[in-house]
């Protein structure tokens, strides 16, 4: 374990500069610095002491640490769901991912297919293209991609993809916020 390491994560989990963390400990900046790399230990005292004004007990500070969240996702987690309408098949690649930050799926879209229309939004849109060729149409601009490319927009203009080859479009969509 990286006491030093454990310390500094902790301080600013609590949105502390070191300095802040010195004042309120009667310690030194540079005494803190040294902690969090590992080239002082302190007392069991002081120690205990920086813990409490970290609203930390010893006993959580040196529990093991755990994800608190699923890290990897197997393709058997993922789900589809198909518009045949529209020529589009969309698959979640973290589940639930409508109540993080970012929402990542992956999208093939039929010969001539389109994915849905969306009004504007404060969303960044990241995009990269695994095979085939997109058409972006963003507001009256029209952007071509195609396999290895990667898009870029901020969606603050009405916007649609659409697949501008004969052949199926795939793509990983990422946004930064929920929309689909």
């Amino acid at each position: 374990m990286d006491i030093g390491q454990r310390l500094r994560n902790l301080r600013m989990q609590k949105q502390l500069t070191q300095e802040e963390l010195g004042e309120r400990t009667d310690l030194s900046k540079g005494y803190i610095s040294q902690l969090e790399h590992n080239q002082s230990s302190p007392s069991m005292e002081t120690f205990f002491h920086i813990l409490a004004v970290l609203g930390e007990t010893p006993a959580a500070f040196f529990k093991p640490e755990t994800p608190t969240h699923q890290i990897v996702y197997h393709p058997t987690e993922q789900m589809t769901y198909d518009d045949e309408n529209l020529g589009y098949q969309l698959k979640w690649l973290v589940p639930a991912s409508n109540e993080n930050a970012l929402e990542p799926v992956t999208i093939t879209l039929a010969p001539h297919g389109c994915f849905k229309s969306f009004e504007p939004s404060p969303a960044e849109t990241f995009m990269m293209v695994q095979a085939g060729t997109l058409i972006l149409h963003l507001g009256s601009q029209q952007y071509t991609a195609t396999a290895g490319d990667t898009v870029y927009f901020h969606a603050t203009k009405r916007h649609q993809i659409h697949n501008a080859g004969t052949g199926p479009c795939t793509f990983t969509l990422v946004t930064t916020e929920s929309y689909l």
